[in-house]
């Protein structure tokens, strides 16, 4: 009877693996089948982009044909997947670059920055909702929910260029654009083995600590802007998961039992809340790092939103088709990673 029990839950894991196999394979198909047809229905010819509108007709029709425009658009889309899952996003037209190289090297720079956004917006936001929860109506919650639609309703750039005019030019506390100051940013790449591509942890492994006291004077500000803006979503969606907790009639029943309070809210109530809020915390770190364009573009900030930006601005339309894949992958892995956290936290879901 036991060995049966234990095959049965094999089994249903088993299916259960399969299953979100299955699904992760069908998003990422989906994925790029969307990525194909946006690279197929925008008015930019790659061609002409490729050898330039004074080509001559062979030249161009030579040019589709090693593209392999040529062909079927099935066929084309079979090709296109297929280079995709072997790494191959194309390659720019702007640098002659394969473009998965370019991506590998920016790509750091908005996850570093989006990862300090992230953390600084749940040590922030997470108390605030709690606290606006447990006092309904107070002046405190008043206080949270207004700093919350303030997040909300001021853009993103013009919070960056107030950032940086009070910040930097005025008080001069923090530093200005970019990743390091330029004296640093010299002698980077010569004193430092980009393990990740993201500073502060490379240079800490190198033990170059006044280059990491430098990287952080340049990334506080960014990343506090993007905290604030996950912190603002974050502390209302904790707020209202922690009033409806709250409500419930088990804490109630703590309650009467004579149960602490910071108990009752801290362990009883957030072991529940915190199934909802990971999913929360995910989508919150998906945006921001495909959301955060503008703001590294304020800061000159040479991560994956910067460059496709720069790659629009030019119709170089595989590296911005190949940043929105890598952008894509990364909602999807944060979706199946939260998935999995929330199969952790919630033992009913497992």
């Amino acid at each position: 009877m036991t060995v049966s029990l234990s095959s049965s839950r094999w089994m249903a894991r088993l299916r259960g693996l399969g299953g979100a196999a299955f699904s992760l394979a069908v998003t990422l198909l989906g994925l790029l089948f969307v990525t194909f047809i946006i690279s197929r229905v925008v008015p930019i010819d790659p061609v002409i982009a490729i050898v330039g509108e004074r080509a001559s007709e062979a030249q161009i029709e030579a040019a589709r044909v090693a593209l392999g425009l040529d062909k079927p658009l099935w066929q084309q889309f079979f090709i296109f997947v297929g280079n995709a899952l072997q790494g191959d996003l194309g390659t720019s037209i702007r640098t002659g670059e394969p473009v998965i190289q370019a991506v590998a090297r920016a790509f750091p720079a908005t996850l570093e920055l989006a990862t300090l956004a992230t953390i600084l917006g749940v040590i922030a936001g997470v108390p605030a909702g709690v606290l606006a929860a447990t006092r309904p109506g107070s002046l405190a919650d008043h206080f949270v929910r207004l700093v919350g639609l303030m997040g909300y309703s001021m853009p993103v750039f013009w919070l960056g260029l107030i950032g940086l005019l009070l910040f930097y030019g005025v008080l001069g506390w923090v530093g200005g654009p970019g990743r390091l100051d330029a004296a640093f940013d010299m002698f980077y790449e010569f004193e430092v083995t980009p393990y990740t591509g993201m500073i502060l942890i490379d240079t800490a492994l190198a033990g170059r600590w006044d280059m990491f006291v430098n990287a952080i004077s340049h990334i506080i500000l960014p990343a506090g802007l993007l905290g604030y803006v996950s912190m603002a979503y974050i502390s209302r969606m904790t707020r209202s998961f922690m009033m409806n907790e709250l409500g419930q009639e088990y804490i109630t029943t703590a309650r009467v039992k004579g149960m602490p309070e910071w108990r009752v809210i801290w362990v009883h109530a957030m072991r529940n809340v915190m199934v909802p809020l990971i999913t929360v915390i995910a989508l919150s770190y998906a945006y921001l790092l495909e959301g955060s364009v503008l703001t590294e573009t304020i800061f000159a900030w040479p991560g994956l939103g910067s460059y496709i930006t720069d790659a629009l601005l030019v119709n170089d339309m595989p590296a911005v088709l190949g940043g929105t894949v890598v952008v894509g992958v990364a909602f999807v892995v944060l979706n199946l990673v939260s998935d999995l956290l929330y199969r952790l936290v919630d033992p009913r879901a497992r």
